[in-house]
């Protein structure tokens, strides 16, 4: 017969969750800060434009577009209580990470596109 425990009788020891599990680990609302804003700032003015054009068609979807810019306020609003300041700045650099990426990639190949036919 084998029995669920241990030699030492310790085998609650061994299932428990470790020690950290319960603890917020200091990296995790950086993370999730950082890919949520990389996240909202991709996938909210594409699914915003989708949706929009849909519902109202491509003209005036064109024209309601820069209303997406007010979504904005979700990270800015986050700094503002304390408990969910360290992620709303984590989110807004993670916004402002990726919309400098994206800009930085299409102006070098925008560039390399311009240079290649000279």
């Amino acid at each position: 017969m084998v029995s669920d425990r241990d030699a030492d009788g310790d085998s609650e020891k061994t299932s428990r969750r470790p020690d950290w599990w319960h603890r917020d680990h200091p990296v995790f609302v950086p993370l999730a800060g950082f890919f949520t804003g990389m996240v909202f700032i991709i996938v909210v003015p594409g699914a915003y434009g989708a949706i929009l054009k849909s519902v109202v068609g491509y003209k005036r979807a064109e024209d309601l577009f820069p209303f997406v810019l007010l979504t904005l306020v979700v990270p800015i609003a986050l700094l503002a209580p304390r408990h969910t300041r360290r992620f709303g700045r984590y989110m807004l650099f993670g916004v402002v990470a990726t919309a400098i990426v994206v800009v930085g990639v299409a102006l070098g190949v925008l560039w390399f596109l311009i240079n290649r036919d000279r």
